[in-house]
């Protein structure tokens, strides 16, 4: 695998907790307004460039990913971002609620990508791709970064260890509590023994951040195709390298992602808990405690005011892709009790990430509705998804804690500043 120290601009580290921001996709339109509201000189205003305009206005319109470029060049101008001019490794750690998890940051190579040796276990929705691609291509720089995976290596974590001593560059707590630490590896022998282990990790899996490696792959080959010979060899050019930050697979949290569905389709709860004993789910009895499930193919289910714990007794398939947990209740819940053929597209089910207490689906699914609360998908299984070149069904990972966007800005257009448009 090819990972790079790379060039960048960051924020001065006084500024880095004010300037630092939740991921431009974990807030709807009215969110990102609202907290762009709250924190004005925050990355997500670059981010979500849109918050600047009135509700109605296009999001995709070429005016508000101008608005983008504009914000990025001020925060050169004003010295919140400084540009970092040696290629240069970081380590990024997350900590709170007692976890912790230590990546490193570097820029990858979007050949790797295209070839496999990045692994993928999510579509991308085009309009969502061409979103981040035009954020890119519009401010010269990569601005968020994709979360990868990589099996664990006792070697590298000693590198990391080690490197993890130094003074931090940044040292804060961020608005949400999260304690976020940022080492600079600069030092030639330092940089050196991170390439080289780096180059003998055969495989990387995309565990948060699709559309951003598909966005860095589709600006690529668009400003390769623009140029043609008067750009240097594939792997030559910034544009050639996608901003990533690799965790090892033992560090990476992963959360339940739960569904709630509106109604029973017409089925009568004894009748519904009827339906689903015939499938081939043993059915444990009614209690007012929520149940979050720890094994594999174990749910809990909300129906009628009550919980009630649904385990799977029946033929269990072969492939990764098919025996996860969120797969089972598809192909045997979901579709034929439901009527739910398409969860990514039906109205009538909602995906509910992150939550740890499953009770608070019982608001969600209300009087008319139901809810399944799932076990957290372990990183393991999305890896192996991915190993099979599988698909996994929407909304089956959420990994917690997400980066942060805005500590690290890397333009891909020959190191330039950002461009103001």
């Amino acid at each position: 695998m090819r990972a790079e120290p790379f060039v960048c601009y960051r924020p001065r580290p006084e500024r880095a907790q004010d300037f630092a921001s939740l991921p431009y996709d974990v807030f709807t339109r009215e969110e990102a307004r609202e907290a762009v509201a709250r924190r004005p000189r925050s990355f997500l205003a670059i981010d979500r460039p849109e918050t600047a305009f009135a509700p109605s206005h296009d999001m995709h319109a070429a005016d508000v990913y101008e608005r983008a470029a504009g914000l990025l060049a001020d925060r050169v101008a004003d010295g919140t971002l400084v540009r970092d001019g040696d290629p240069c490794y970081y380590l990024y750690r997350l900590s709170g609620g007692g976890h912790e998890q230590t990546g490193i940051v570097a820029a990858l190579s979007v050949g790797d990508y295209e070839s496999g040796v990045i692994r993928r276990h999510e579509l991308t929705r085009p309009v969502d791709e061409r979103d981040r691609a035009d954020h890119i291509a519009a401010t010269g720089c990569q601005t968020g970064p994709v979360l990868l995976a990589y099996r664990d290596d006792p070697t590298l974590s000693t590198i990391v260890s080690a490197a993890a001593t130094a003074n931090p560059l940044y040292d804060f707590t961020d608005a949400e509590g999260l304690r976020e630490t940022v080492w600079r590896v600069g030092r030639p022998a330092a940089v050196d023994a991170l390439r080289t282990m780096l180059a003998l990790v055969p495989r990387a899996y995309i565990a948060d951040g699709h559309h951003r490696a598909a966005a860095a792959a589709r600006v690529r080959g668009a400003l390769r195709e623009a140029h043609g010979d008067a750009m240097g060899a594939p792997g030559t050019e910034p544009c050639d390298y996608l901003l990533a930050v690799l965790f090892p697979e033992s560090q990476l949290m992963t959360r339940p992602y739960d569904r709630v569905v509106a109604d029973t389709a017409g089925l009568a709860p004894a009748e519904l808990l009827s339906r689903l004993a015939e499938r081939g789910f043993a059915i444990g009895g009614r209690t007012g405690a929520p149940v979050r499930p720890t094994e594999a193919l174990h749910y809990g289910l909300f129906l009628d005011g009550a919980w009630r714990e649904l385990a799977w007794q029946g033929d269990v398939p072969q492939g990764a892709v098919g025996k996860l947990d969120a797969s089972v209740l598809q192909a045997q819940a979901l579709g034929p009790i439901l009527g739910i053929a398409d969860p990514g597209r039906d109205a009538r089910i909602r995906f509910v990430g992150g939550q740890p207490d499953a009770s608070a689906l019982e608001p969600l699914a209300g009087r008319d509705g139901l809810a399944f609360a799932l076990r957290a998908t372990p990183v393991a299984d999305m890896m192996a998804v991915a190993d099979e070149g599988g698909i996994m069904p929407p909304k089956s990972t959420w990994f917690e804690p997400k980066l942060r966007s805005g500590l690290f800005v890397r333009p891909i257009l020959g190191g330039a500043a950002p461009r103001q448009p």
